[in-house]
């Protein structure tokens, strides 16, 4: 999305970001919620802090700090997604799949071996 479209839904993106991120108790850590969701939204390969931070015009510290360190439940945000997921697409049916990819290589950094049931074996 180039930053013209983003600006045309900004309105709707806010109020998606203030629903998502209402369980936030610090009004610093909902605005910064809405920044690194705009960073999603715009344009650009990579989704990393400094490149969304240049495309947003913002110290990249913010978002940084927005996702590593600062204390906010997971869980609330992700059941907020999850409520305005089921809302918006209405399923019909779920559908729970054991989905494993092989790693790439001999060795992941940080991956330890685990059971892949696609796979069949551990990798």
């Amino acid at each position: 999305m180039r930053a013209g479209e983003l600006a045309a839904v900004r309105g709707r993106l806010e109020e998606f970001a203030a629903e998502v991120f209402a369980s936030l108790v610090r009004r610093d850590q909902r605005a910064k919620g809405a920044l690194y969701l705009r960073g999603l939204l715009l344009d650009g390969r990579r989704k990393s802090m400094q490149p969304m931070a240049e495309r947003l015009g913002v110290d990249h510290q913010q978002l940084q700090q927005f996702v590593t360190t600062s204390t906010w439940q997971v869980r609330d945000v992700r059941a907020r997604l999850a409520w305005r997921a089921v809302t918006v697409v209405r399923p019909q049916v779920w559908v729970v799949d054991d989905i494993g990819f092989p790693k790439d290589g001999r060795s992941s950094p940080g991956v330890a071996r685990q059971y892949s049931g696609t796979l069949g074996a551990c990798v």
